[in-house]
């Protein structure tokens, strides 16, 4: 059967469902209507979310939740989390009000760099070209003022523009190495913008200057930016631990340890700031904010020194246990899906409408909360209790449980250990009788 098409872009919603369903969907008639399920009433909000991307058929919908209790330099937030995984706002929310009661999280922004790079060939004498950028700096600079100067009246900007010269990797290869502050805007259109206008006179200029052609390779911002970094912590005395029958001293003790562990070994550190990741994207999802990058920027983060290691670091000291991060983080909260999707405006203004830093520093908390959690039972009653018992409707879902059944097996389950296979026995088991 053949299964491409031309034109698919511009046929209307209906057809391309019709298409989808017909070429590849067994049911057609079940699964056209799940995928209509998901439209929503209101003609006017589905057309904002069908003109968010091209070739929409449906939404794809995510629970949205809230962790509340998280006391965040003295002030106390309720932080929206959009994520399907289970136990994931549970363990954040558990954290945060064992925190409260210790002081809470200390978060502080270190720098708010961003970068951008022209990427670009060129095989003549390094000297000319020096020479060459020296003298045309200031004009690249200049001629991007168009594009600048509303960012500039709110204090940001173009910070500097380098020349580096990389040709011990690649013959030929340098780049106009570019810093910007984009302020509580994420800053991508922005930086982007400015990068092709240095291209363009930058290659301009040169080809009246240099006697061997300069070749524009790309003009793009980089998603690694160790200089937009926020530290987020906590601490208290190691005896305060003490909590659900915990020995403090030895909690504190394997805690550290864990950590170490994930600082050299990483098979562990990816599954540890997997985790950590877990409170991060969450909240960055719920804000609007691109998780991709913030991921791409973060696990290169955890590379810097040569070996993939822990985000996170813990010690005790003087019988003070102190738990941190150092995370980079470039987030927006105008511009892109911050003023056009109601469920985002809705979590900012949850959050207190907050700037870009504030908004820096409440992710990376919810991250070093969610990393505290696991850390917390997997060194103590292990991960699976918890996760399980928040996992247990999942399976009852699966298994189309009614309510009472669901009752039934939930109370089963307060004194039995969850597995799925358990699971499974404990609602044959109830239907058969």
């Amino acid at each position: 059967m053949n299964k491409s098409i031309s034109g698919f872009s511009k046929l209307s919603k209906s057809k391309k469902i019709d298409w989808i369903v017909s070429t590849y969907l067994s049911n057609s008639d079940v699964a056209k209507n799940t995928i209509k399920q998901y439209f929503n009433t209101d003609k006017k909000l589905q057309r904002l979310h069908d003109e968010f991307i091209e070739n929409t058929i449906s939404n794809y919908y995510l629970p949205l939740g809230v962790a509340p209790n998280f006391l965040i330099n003295g002030y106390t937030y309720a932080v929206p989390m959009a994520i399907e995984e289970s136990s994931v706002v549970a363990a954040a929310s558990k954290a945060a009000k064992f925190w409260m009661d210790r002081g809470g999280f200390k978060a502080t922004v270190i720098s708010t760099t961003k970068i951008g790079q022209v990427h670009f060939m060129y095989n003549g004498s390094f000297d000319n070209l020096k020479l060459f950028f020296n003298s045309i700096k200031s004009e690249l600079i200049e001629n991007a003022k168009p594009i600048t100067k509303n960012m500039e009246k709110r204090g940001g900007g173009i910070i500097d523009i380098e020349l580096r010269d990389k040709t011990e990797s690649i013959d030929g290869y340098y780049q106009l190495h570019a810093t910007f502050e984009t302020l509580d805007a994420m800053g991508a259109n922005f930086i982007n913008s400015c990068l092709e206008q240095f291209a363009k006179t930058f290659k301009a200029k040169a080809e009246n200057t240099l006697s061997s052609p300069i070749e524009i390779v790309m003009s793009i911002l980089s998603n690694y930016v160790p200089d937009c970094l926020v530290r987020a912590e906590v601490s208290c005395n190691v005896e305060d631990l003490t909590e659900d029958n915990i020995d403090a001293e030895a909690f504190a003790r394997r805690f550290v340890q864990a950590v170490n562990i994930a600082e050299v070994e990483p098979h562990r550190a990816v599954t540890h700031n997997k985790g950590i990741m877990n409170g991060i994207d969450a909240v960055v999802l719920a804000t609007g904010n691109d998780f991709r990058a913030i991921e791409a920027g973060v696990h290169a983060y955890a590379s810097k020194d040569g070996q993939y290691r822990s985000l996170t670091h813990a010690k005790v000291e003087n019988g003070i246990f102190n738990f941190w991060m150092e995370v980079p983080l470039a987030l927006g909260t105008v511009g892109g899906l911050t003023s056009l999707h109601p469920l985002v405006k809705i979590a900012l203004e949850i959050l207190g409408k907050p700037k870009a830093t504030e908004l820096m520093q409440i992710v990376a908390v919810a991250g070093l909360a969610q990393n505290f959690a696991a850390l917390r039972s997997l060194t103590t009653t292990g991960i699976q209790e918890g996760h399980m018992k928040m996992h247990l409707m999942n399976i009852l879902n699966q298994f189309d449980a009614n309510n009472q059944e669901k009752e039934a097996i939930v109370n089963h389950f307060k004194t039995h250990a969850v597995t799925h296979s358990a699971v499974v026995e404990a609602i044959n088991e109830l239907r058969t009788k």
